[in-house]
């Protein structure tokens, strides 16, 4: 641990700004911190759950809710801010449309809800983690709290025996093995104790002053922790919190009690405060892009599979190369992707998804020891190739990133990490004839492959 935080020192003055090559930017994002401002747990529980969530590296985030009966964005178009990424279906009032999107509580009737679909899928994609949403920051809740009725339990699918959603969505997951995670967002804009109906509602903050109304925001955070500490009592085992909202901070809803009475039942549990600095941020989400460069501390990047969060029609969903290329390249940076899959409003996986995602599935079956339980190296890219390391840093691997539309070369050339002793692809184990001279080094793909990324495994030479 110590030469773990002596790493981050030294990389403090590295760029951190996000490289968005991965994605185009769309909506609200949440950057990550700056490399000082990450704090290392001191609960050994809690870092050895970080330790088994860093060899997990491809997880999976639901966004699923009321936006996802007209297909919208998530939450975001009953928020007053004048911004290109948000806008309304329906060319209302704003008044109006809150009503509306209100409404929708009686429109989502997922007759077809199938978790154990949403679990088959995921694990032949070879996801092995998952966050679903409890509730996004319209307030709807998609499990069946005690404290509101503004849920999926209370509206149109209130007498079928699965509409507490969120139980039997964990459950399902569980029983296949996935570390499960709890998203929960902290502001809730349907909750009176956050935007009370006397004032406005100018934008995503309160809409009121705090010093004005103590009584107000005392409520809000009582309703919050009784909220946030249901779900860590009633839901099953969990492994992360990942708390979403950057703009309420923990501090202001009293996580690190919520946290120390969580962790009682669910030890070692990771808290997920994002974009808020400090000991409540066990790791870090940039959104819908990739660090510019390798970190050395707990991250993930959340990048959706389509160009939302949520389900919304006829959405131009990534391919399965693309998908295989950024997981390739945030694994040699050190971190893990949350890819974002909207479920529809039926409440099933879409066929064309569980298409793309079967075809990662594939790749990971056959190369999947150069993505799981690795580590860091310090020379970690050269070109399109992506080098990752066993823990025991002697045997690494090359990923090549097969860009989108073109052909494997017959010859794959990198500088350092060079091999000794024999080389293969993961993919049919086949032997691979390789070159060193000085630094260079030069691969001969065998002929006839898959026209695919590709993964090599060698040990490498003692410095």
């Amino acid at each position: 641990m110590y030469n773990l935080k002596k790493l981050i020192v030294c990389m403090a003055g590295a760029a951190f700004a996000l490289n968005l090559h991965a994605q185009q930017v769309q909506g609200f994002v949440h950057k990550q911190s700056e490399a000082t401002d990450y704090v290392w747990p001191t609960d050994q529980q809690v870092l050895d759950k970080l330790d088994k969530w860093q060899d997990q590296k491809f997880g999976v985030l639901f966004h699923w809710g009321l936006y996802s009966v007209p297909g919208i964005v998530e939450s975001w178009s009953i928020c007053s801010e004048d911004v290109d990424w948000i806008s309304r279906k329906k060319p209302l009032p704003y008044d109006e449309y809150k009503e509306w999107y209100w409404g929708l509580k009686d429109s989502l009737n997922p007759v077809n809800f199938n978790p154990e679909q949403w679990a088959d899928v995921m694990q032949d994609a070879g996801i092995k983690y998952m966050i679903f949403t409890t509730k996004h920051h319209d307030g709807f809740c998609t499990y069946d709290s005690k404290y509101t009725d503004f849920s999926i339990a209370h509206g149109v699918f209130k007498d079928n025996p699965r509409k507490n959603v969120a139980y039997h969505v964990f459950d399902a997951f569980r029983k296949r093995g996935f570390m499960t995670g709890c998203y929960f967002s902290k502001p809730d804009w349907h909750c009176e104790w956050f935007w009370n109906p006397y004032f406005a509602t100018p934008d995503r903050n309160i809409n009121y002053k705090k010093d004005r109304h103590p009584d107000w925001w005392k409520n809000y955070q009582t309703f919050t922790r009784n909220q946030l500490n249901e779900l860590m009592s009633d839901y099953g085992s969990f492994d992360i919190l990942w708390l979403d909202g950057g703009w309420v901070k923990g501090d202001d809803i009293g996580l690190d009690d919520i946290l120390a009475q969580a962790r009682r039942k669910h030890p070692g549990l990771i808290s997920v405060d994002r974009s808020i600095r400090g000991k409540n941020e066990n790791y870090q989400t940039p959104e819908r892009g990739i660090p510019e460069t390798q970190l050395n501390y707990p991250w993930e990047s959340c990048i959706t599979l389509s160009n939302d969060w949520g389900w919304v029609p006829n959405a131009p969903f990534k391919s399965s190369q693309k998908v295989i290329n950024i997981l390739s390249e945030i694994t040699a940076k050190g971190g893990c992707l949350l890819l974002g899959v909207g479920p529809t409003s039926d409440g099933v996986i879409e066929e064309e998804v569980a298409k793309r995602l079967h075809e990662v599935g594939e790749w990971l079956r056959a190369n999947g020891k150069a993505i799981y339980n690795t580590r860091i190296t310090p020379v970690y890219q050269d070109g399109h190739t992506w080098f990752t390391a066993d823990k025991d840093g002697q045997t690494l691997y090359a990923i090549y990133a097969l860009p989108e539309g073109e052909t494997l070369p017959e010859v794959i050339e990198w500088t350092g990490n060079l091999p000794k002793g024999k080389m293969k692809m993961l993919k049919g184990n086949k032997s691979v004839k390789y070159t060193c001279d000085g630094d260079k080094v030069k691969v001969f793909l065998p002929k006839g492959i898959k026209n695919e990324p590709i993964a090599l495994q060698f040990k490498v030479r003692a410095k």
